[in-house]
């Protein structure tokens, strides 16, 4: 019967879930808890616990440190007898192993949890203030404070607490804290204490009465000199005040022998770290005056007088206070808000984004981060969105109408999931952090401590994603569902946002013009069709998408223009609403600037190519080539091919811009690949957009084939593959006669055909323009626009320059007759990889025809250390010291031989020419110049080698370039600072000097 009865507890163990029965039954045999065993009612109070076993070990060191053995006995016997303490002793020992050590290490700390007053139920800050009075040196203090957390705890675990009661019970806890530590200060110090006048003010969660068991207490100090001082006393009261409050920060924050309490934390005073840690009253209100942040003015949103002297706190709080509500209208608001929000996105480790409670996607941060951003836009108007607690601020936001009422007890719900997680997860060792325990105990700990027992880990997992895909869902629309239903013109049984405060909100999420913003949204949401319920659905992420952009009214009525071409199209919703990256990408487009967004406009349906990563991909040279040569076919008529030419380019020149711009917003920086893989991919659309454009010339010419071949030579940065959105193609057209035809007649064909495919070209089109520049040609404007091989060999040989040597050092075919081109580049290449250099006096003339260039293309009044093209360290200055290396040793080391700038400075670093650090620092500007040129084009909707002057689109070429929000003159110092390197490096080499 022993075993079977050994059998029988073991079951009953693990049934009631002890993850060790067998351990358990030992030590439950051991006569541990008294020499008869534990009964059944001490058997479910352990079972019911977060972790059976945890609690069992704790439970066993209690009784037995025990002082006397009549105290163990009365310890199990009226754990035994009185249900509140078993529910409320066990719960803690269960689910912290920190507060069971503080039991096991203080074994009379048990009998404070034997019964509480009803008084005691809900305690205020008179009664821990009571709770820590006799708390007369730090040791008492910190023995205090623990006493009042168990009792706090136990409340929490036992059920008679809810998260809301807890968080503000620990927060009074804090204060009476904070004015206890500081009665010790002053009593250490009296003189010091005479000397001035210090009030404590509480920030944070502290502040706002919502305190979590474990954290950082955020403070400001404030001092004065005593009422009636004279000025002198000034400055030994601050010191005074310095004091004092450093060594309350130390009290509370010190470890000994009986623990620590929590840091003390007063970086968020004026100016951080590297400000004073006591200011005065006269000195906090002109900090905030003249030099104070967003995020500090959102900060002081939770400031709270809390200890010290309260009459200097008040004054204190009343002189920030008005200065909180005046936030929004502060010039840079949305800027500082926007880069608020990104920072704490990019903080998170990557190894615990999946992790993070607090400020991971739909965590804790996100709702605090919502919920103080629409009291700041709207509480400078309605004094009832004050609260500094985030429950009671949400539940003010729904009741004046800000958040709908179902979204914001959603909400509600969610933030106490995740609070009361965290506040568990904090419990176990009384360690601050905010991450998801990754062992399976830890975890199902925490899920029995929540009431989930049939699968903790697999409900609490369930419930965290649930929540946080909550929280993530009303992120967004919590600011843009309220605009939605105020404009909707539907019966949402909730109240609306009054006009008024659409469009406050509007504003302060950067809309310039928010009546305007306001009527799109009303002509894209408004009735009950199913095209206004999809895009109501739609809008929250968009329009989240385009505040975070330099120029959200644009992006608003790009979306609005392409919606209104394509929103009856039966795939153009369906994608955008199934397809997540579909809406999110075109969000980015539409707000990037002119060039996409024009390109979409006047093809809507390109919209599809967003909806992967497929759809952005650049198609290659050949299948562009294939496809426009077969569009060229379909047409007789030429200017109908070539207008179907110009379908195909304007086409792709969306993808490229459309995946240049998702990309810029993915993977801010400089990003070489990207700045090539433009390059690239324009220059094979040109060079197929040419290929079809020279079929329907010479088609018209003379039919199926022309009298002489024909090839088209690329120059410049088009064959360099170098070219930007906006470039012009450099070419020179050359042929040759067929075998039988002589060269008058070849000549006349040649010409006929390169001034047709001129022609097609400059037919006027609202398409971005393919504009060919055959001046580079011999002779330039003055000689013939076309040469046979044969001409440009006797050329070459009797008459070249060596600025034409340098040109055609980017010479490359790029349509016609392949074997043609061949054979020009072999005729060339003497010329251009002269054997021994170029010499000392053409080195000399190149010098100067360089220095000329500048001095006569470079604008009036352009500004030299901002000019891409032709400014210091710009795309000029690199690329002719690079070209100027190659003349001099490609005959010698084939490896220079390529018309790519970057490949070019490589090989020139690989073969000693250069040092790493100078092809380091000239590929870094020419980089930075060609992503500047980009930029320039895509936000204005046409070339420019200069920043722009506007704000608007001078921050949208910061957006593109990586920067944050209100960087714009960041990115100009950076800029002046990579381009001036670049310059004394060229100074060197292309100038020697």
């Amino acid at each position: 019967m022993v075993g079977g009865r050994r059998e029988s507890l073991f079951g009953q163990l693990a049934r009631r879930g002890f993850s060790a029965p067998a351990a358990a039954e030992e030590i439950l045999h051991s006569g541990a808890l008294g020499p008869g065993g534990p009964d059944n009612t001490l058997l479910d109070g352990l079972g019911a616990t977060a972790d059976p076993d945890l609690a069992l070990h704790a439970l066993v060191r209690v009784t037995e440190n025990q002082p006397e053995p009549a105290d163990r006995t009365l310890l199990l016997k009226t754990l035994t007898s009185s249900k509140p303490l078993r529910d409320r002793l066990l719960s803690v020992l269960g689910a912290s192993e920190a507060l069971g050590d503080h039991l096991a290490a203080h074994p009379d700390e048990w009998r404070v949890l034997v019964s509480f007053d009803t008084a005691d139920l809900h305690p205020g800050l008179a009664d821990f203030e009571t709770a820590l009075a006799g708390a007369d040196d730090p040791d008492r203090l910190r023995l205090a404070y623990r006493r009042a957390l168990l009792m706090i705890a136990a409340r929490d675990l036992s059920g008679t607490s809810g998260f809301v009661e807890t968080a503000a019970e620990l927060a009074d806890l804090a204060t009476a804290t904070l004015r206890a530590a500081l009665r010790i200060a002053e009593a250490e110090a009296p003189e010091d204490a005479e000397r001035c006048r210090l009030a404590v003010v509480a920030m944070g969660k502290c502040g706002g009465g919502e305190l979590n068991y474990v954290s950082d207490v955020d403070v400001i100090f404030v001092g004065e000199a005593p009422e009636g001082a004279d000025q002198e006393a000034e400055g030994p009261a601050m010191q005074a005040a310095t004091r004092l409050a450093a060594r309350l920060m130390r009290i509370c924050s010190d470890t000994t022998a009986e623990g620590t309490i929590w840091p003390v934390d007063a970086n968020l005073r004026p100016e951080g770290r590297n400000g004073p840690l006591v200011r005065s009253l006269a000195s906090h209100v002109a900090y905030y005056h003249r030099w104070a942040k967003t995020w500090e003015f959102q900060a002081l949103l939770k400031a709270r007088p809390v200890a010290g002297d309260r009459a200097l706190g008040e004054e204190y709080h009343a002189a920030v206070a008005p200065l909180v509500w005046e936030a929004a209208a502060r010039e840079n608001f949305v800027v500082d808000v926007q880069q608020m929000r990104r920072r704490v996105e990019e903080s998170i480790p990557a190894a615990h984004a999946g992790r993070e409670l607090k400020l991971g996607p739909g965590g804790l941060r996100d709702v605090e981060f919502a919920v103080q951003l629409l009291q700041l836009v709207h509480g400078r108007g309605d004094a009832e969105l004050r609260s500094p607690t985030t429950l009671s601020a949400l539940s003010a936001l729904a009741d004046r109408g800000y958040v709908g009422r179902v979204d914001a007890a959603q909400l509600d719900a969610s933030y106490q999931f995740l609070r009361t997680v965290e506040h568990r997860i904090q419990l176990h060792r009384l360690r601050r952090t905010h991450l998801m325990p990754d062992t399976e105990d830890e975890l199902r700990s925490i899920g029995r401590s929540l009431g989930f027992l049939k699968d903790p880990v697999a409900e609490l997992n369930h419930a965290w994603r649930r929540h946080t895909a909550v929280v993530r869902r009303l992120h967004e629309k919590l600011f843009y569902r309220p605009l939605l239903e105020s404009v909707a013109q539907l019966d949402a049984g909730e109240a609306r946002l009054s006009l008024g405060a659409a469009e406050e909100r509007l504003v302060a999420l950067g809309y310039d013009d928010p009546t305007a913003a306001l009527r799109h949204l009303k002509a894209l949401a408004s009735g009950v069709s199913r095209k206004a319920s999809i895009q109501r659905t739609l809008l929250p992420v968009m329009l989240d998408r385009f505040a975070d952009s330099a120029d959200p009214d644009a992006g608003l009525l790009g979306f609005r223009k392409v919606s209104d071409a394509l929103g009856n199209t039966p795939w153009y919703l369906r994608l955008l609403r199934d397809e997540g990256a579909a809406a999110e990408n075109l969000a980015r487009v539409v707000a990037s600037g002119r060039f996409a967004t024009d390109l979409l406009l006047r093809a809507p349906e390109a919209v599809s190519l967003l909806g992967g990563e497929e759809g952005l991909r650049p198609r290659g040279r050949q299948a562009l080539e294939q496809e426009i040569l077969a569009a060229v076919g379909r047409h007789p008529v030429a200017e109908e091919a070539v207008a179907a030419v110009r379908g195909v380019r304007r086409r792709e020149l969306f993808r490229t811009a459309a995946a240049d711009v998702i990309d810029a917003y993915a993977e801010p920086g400089l990003r070489p690949e990207a700045v090539d893989r433009v390059g690239e991919a324009v220059t094979d659309l040109n060079a197929a957009a040419l290929a079809g454009a020279l079929r329907t010339a010479a088609r018209t010419h003379s039919g199926d084939e022309l009298p002489t071949r024909f090839a088209i030579i690329g120059m410049g940065r088009f064959g360099g593959q170098e070219l930007n959105y906006g470039s012009d193609a450099d070419v020179m057209f050359v042929h040759e006669p067929r075998e039988g035809v002589s060269d008058e007649e070849a000549s006349r064909a040649a010409h006929a055909v390169a001034n047709e495919l001129r022609r097609l070209l400059q037919i006027p089109a609202p398409d971005p323009p393919l504009l060919i520049d055959a001046d580079l040609r011999p002779e330039g404007k003055s000689g013939p626009l076309v040469r046979s091989l044969t001409g440009y060999e006797a050329y070459y040989r009797r008459w070249s320059r060596v600025w034409e040597s340098q040109a055609l050092l980017r010479a490359q075919p790029m349509a016609g007759d392949e074997g043609l081109g061949e054979r020009f580049l072999a005729l060339i290449d003497p010329v251009r990889y002269p054997e021994g250099g170029p010499g000392e006096d053409a080195e000399r003339e190149i010098r100067r025809l360089k220095a000329r260039m500048e001095a006569e293309r470079l604008p009036r009044g352009a500004d030299p250390t901002l000019h891409a093209k032709l400014g210091r360290g710009g795309l000029s200055d690199v690329e002719w010291t690079v070209q100027l290396l190659q003349l001099r040793h490609a005959h010698d080391r084939p490896e220079l031989r390529t018309t790519r700038t970057r490949p070019a400075l490589a090989a020139a670093q690989a073969a000693g020419l250069l040092d790493e650090d100078d092809a380091q620092t000239l590929d870094e500007a020419w980089l930075l110049a060609s992503r500047v040129r980009n930029a320039v084009l895509l936000v204005r909707g046409r070339p420019g080698d200069t920043f722009p002057n506007a704000t608007r689109e001078l921050s949208g070429v910061a957006r593109y370039l990586g920067y944050d929000p209100g960087h714009a003159g960041e990115m100009l110092e950076d800029y002046r600072r990579t381009t001036r390197r670049a310059r004394a490096v060229v100074d060197r080499i292309f100038y020697e000097s």
